[in-house]
């Protein structure tokens, strides 16, 4: 039986139009789950509800926002409370990569994904923080990366960025870890998503191709145990990664690293 509760309880997912946001809707959709999906692309969040409640019986609600936008957190709870729709469990999964050296990225661009990868986690999480926590049952989960576990040349920001969502996530978790809810932040390596589109280049792959059932299946089996652990890397050999990368030197790791990305 899953420690962790599903039915009678409101997800919200953020990067939900596609790829992982959508593979989390339907897994939570299909133990129960009513669902609110947040992307801007209104007509795929519009399919996807219709689909979730065809197929599984939930409310789905999709919500088009920008998440990079200032306040957007604290707006987006004002909209839901006031269609009285109270969320137990969010999962910040919204994101996006740039590949290329740091000099040659648009600023413009920079801004963007410092703001949406860690501007809009922080903010959406600080909005509806005191729901979680108040209500307990459900979980925090924050879509972070390998690339937070050694500098990426190449993907300098991105790396740098997914860094801080899982040291926020883990430090969340310890803040909260009386209250009930269970804050995970998940790493995957590459997944087989819209992601390398918006990136233009698949040099940034390294490693095996993950499908977004496999990440999120991971993520709810870690939800489930007994235990949730603060953070949890999918797939064996981005575990083995990882963990090489946090005992080598971090010289090694970075020539390492710039090597594999093609920096």
């Amino acid at each position: 039986m899953s420690t962790i509760a599903y039915r009678g309880t409101c997800a919200l997912i953020t990067g939900a139009s596609s790829g992982l946001g959508a593979e989390f809707a339907r897994q939570w959709a299909a133990r129960g789950a009513d669902v609110v999906l947040v992307a801007r692309r209104l007509d795929r969040l519009e399919s996807l509800a219709a689909e979730l409640e065809r197929n599984h019986g939930v409310t789905a609600t999709p919500v088009a926002a920008d998440l990079s936008r200032h306040g957007a957190g604290q707006a987006l709870r004002e909209q839901l409370d006031s269609r009285g729709i109270r969320i137990q469990t969010l999962i910040n999964n919204a994101g996006f990569g740039s590949h290329g050296a740091f000099l040659e990225q648009d600023p413009d661009q920079i801004a963007r994904m410092i703001q949406l990868n860690v501007g809009a986690v922080a903010d959406v999480a600080r909005a509806f923080l005191p729901h979680l926590t108040a209500d307990g049952r459900g979980a925090l989960v924050t879509v972070a990366s390998t690339a937070a576990y050694q500098p990426t040349p190449a993907m300098a920001v991105y790396g740098a960025t997914k860094a801080f969502v899982l040291s926020l996530t883990e430090a969340l978790a310890y803040e909260t870890r009386d209250s009930g809810l269970r804050v995970l932040a998940v790493s995957p390596g590459p997944v087989e998503t819209e992601f390398f589109d918006v990136v233009g280049t698949r040099d940034a792959v390294v490693g095996n191709v993950a499908a977004p059932a496999d990440v999120v299946t991971a993520t709810r089996r870690a939800l489930e145990r007994h235990r949730t652990p603060p953070s949890v890397i999918a797939g064996l050999g981005n575990r083995v990664s990882a963990r090489a990368a946090q005992l080598a030197p971090r010289r090694l790791t970075l020539r390492v690293a710039g090597r594999a990305l093609r920096a």
